[in-house]
């Protein structure tokens, strides 16, 4: 039977990396090719990251932004992870035949505005129009590069048994605003996305510390997705606190009557953050102290148990194991 690309591949979970590893890292390999959020370059005279990234969403507009504000958050955000300063981004548009041209420029002003509160500038670009039906509606492809600061070293590698685990905020908030907007279930609900330019916040901690050893965008697959990733590249375990991980009420409602684990839906302006456990309670007033972030918590720790694997404490005091991501669960979140 021939294989196929699915759409649980681009999912954000264990397919996604299967693709990755057995086609594109087989194909692509090199040493600067990165499983981070952005790759490091040495160019001389100090250290770049340089990131691309394409947008899909469905719906294209959802409350609390459209997919040009999502394009350049998500583009800002991955340089961030690294401990760049976001400086300069292109962006590439395919646009379906038809697509209303008032619509079109709603998103190119969301994208000024929100490259302006990120400190970014957009100099380049491309425009693609494909005919009826070859596309859904509008994708965008942003590709972003930033100066990494000085003595920042950040990866999903260097997470360190006894580090603390911190989420700069309620999570699942974007992937279930996306459900709600394709309005499939008839459920009422006030969810807004918490899309958002990141910058500014890790700024803010790097102003408290350059002892960062992961920075990550839980976006596609969310911060369960994310969690396993740097168990994975690290070889630790990661011990959460259910009742530390924040979650609106609204959120956890709509999960509940669903089936749905918030730990696997997406963000679109949270980090998972892994800092020494010493310098976890200033990192978090640093982040407190944001806007975008003053929910700030501390959800788990690195562990040498359990290699690989997340495990979770729950309410009750038991632990159980973090089923791996894998599937699809909302098709076209970011």
């Amino acid at each position: 039977m021939e294989k196929t690309v699915t759409l649980a591949h681009g999912a954000g979970g264990k397919q996604t990396s299967e693709l990755i590893d057995t086609i594109f890292k087989a194909h692509f390999s090199n040493p600067e090719l990165t499983a981070d959020d952005a790759a490091v370059l040495d160019i001389g005279g100090g250290k770049i990251a340089f990131t691309t990234d394409g947008f899909i969403v469905s719906p294209f507009e959802f409350p609390g932004g459209n997919i040009g504000k999502l394009s350049i958050c998500g583009t800002v955000n991955d340089l961030s992870c690294m401990g760049a300063k976001p400086q300069y981004l292109s962006c590439a548009f395919v646009i379906e035949e038809g697509f209303p041209m008032d619509k079109l420029e709603e998103i190119a002003a969301a994208m000024e505005k929100t490259a302006a509160e990120a400190g970014v500038k957009i100099v380049a670009g491309d425009t693609k129009v494909a005919g009826r039906g070859q596309v859904d509606k509008i994708f965008i492809t942003t590709t972003g590069i930033g100066k990494i600061s000085e003595n920042v070293r950040t990866s999903g590698a260097y997470a360190k048994p006894g580090d603390a685990v911190i989420v700069t905020g309620d999570i699942g908030r974007h992937g279930c605003t996306i459900l709600l907007a394709r309005d499939e279930f008839g459920i009422d609900a006030k969810v807004t996305s918490d899309c958002a330019p990141l910058w500014a916040n890790v700024e803010k901690m790097l102003g408290v510390t350059s002892d960062i050893h992961v920075i990550r965008d839980a976006t596609r697959g969310g911060v369960g997705t994310v969690l396993y990733e740097i168990a994975g590249q690290s070889g630790t375990g990661i011990l959460l606190d259910q009742e530390k991980i924040p979650v609106e009420p609204e959120v956890r409602g709509v999960c509940g009557m669903l089936g749905l684990e918030p730990l696997y839906l997406a963000c679109e302006g949270r980090l998972v953050v892994v800092v020494p456990k010493d310098k976890a309670d200033a990192v978090l007033d640093a982040l407190r102290g944001c806007k975008y972030s003053e929910n700030a918590a501390v959800i788990g720790e690195i562990t040498e148990e359990n290699a690989g694997k997340v495990v979770m404490k729950t309410a009750v005091g038991t632990k159980t194991l973090l089923p791996q991501p894998g599937g699809e669960l909302l098709p076209r979140i970011c």
